[in-house]
C-alpha cells in the first residue's frame, strides 16, 4: 500500500475518533504534556478545574476583573477565565500546583507564608502566580510598582502590604526561579 493513502487513513482515523464539536489540542501543563479533546467554547480556568481538577486557579469574578484565575502561559500571566482553551495549542502553562519542586516551594510561596500574605486565600494563586511573572518581567522594584503592577490581583480581604512585603523579599534576593 502506498505512504500516502496509509497517512490518509490514520488522519481519517483521528477525525473519526474525535467526537463531534470537539477539538484536540496539546498542552504542557505543569511540565506535563497532555494530549486534549475539547470543546472550542471551554476557557482555560473551566479546563484546569473541572476537566483536568486542578482547582488552585479560583474562578472569582469570571469576568477577568480580580485576576482569582491568573495562570501562566508559557511565562506570561493571564485572567485564565478569559482565556479559550483552544487558542492554546501548544502552550506551556503552569497553574500555582506547578510553581512548587516536589515538597521544596517556590520562593514566592515560601515568602507568602513567611510574610503571612494571605487571610482566606482565596485570592493567594493568582496572587502568587501574578507575583512569579511580575519578577520575571522585571519591570517593577519598588513597593509603588509593585503595588501597581499587582492591581489586577484583587484582594478582599486587604492583605496588600504584606503581599507586597513578599515579593519584594523575593525580587531582593534575586530568586524568582
Amino acid at each position: 500500500m502506498n505512504e500516502a493513502v496509509t497517512l490518509e487513513r490514520a488522519a481519517a482515523a483521528r477525525v473519526a475518533a474525535t467526537p463531534i464539536g470537539t477539538v484536540p489540542v496539546t498542552l504542557t501543563i505543569n511540565g506535563d504534556q497532555r494530549e486534549l479533546t475539547i470543546e472550542p467554547w471551554v476557557t482555560l480556568l473551566d479546563l484546569l478545574r473541572d476537566t483536568l481538577d486542578l482547582t488552585g486557579s479560583k474562578k472569582g469574578c469570571d469576568h477577568g476583573q480580580c485576576g482569582a484565575c491568573t495562570v501562566l502561559v508559557d511565562g506570561n500571566r493571564i485572567n485564565a477565565c478569559l482565556k479559550l482553551a483552544v487558542t492554546l495549542d501548544g502552550s506551556s502553562i503552569t497553574t500555582i500546583e506547578g510553581l512548587a519542586d516536589g515538597a521544596d516551594l517556590h520562593p514566592l510561596q515560601q515568602a507568602f507564608i513567611d510574610h503571612d500574605a494571605f487571610q482566606c486565600g482565596y485570592c493567594t494563586p493568582g496572587q502568587i502566580c501574578s507575583g512569579v511573572a511580575l519578577i520575571k518581567e522585571g519591570r517593577a522594584t519598588t513597593r509603588e510598582e509593585v503595588r501597581e503592577q499587582m492591581s489586577g490581583n484583587i484582594c478582599r480581604c486587604g492583605a496588600y502590604t504584606n503581599i507586597a512585603d513578599a515579593v519584594l523579599d523575593v525580587l531582593g534576593k534575586g530568586d524568582a526561579r
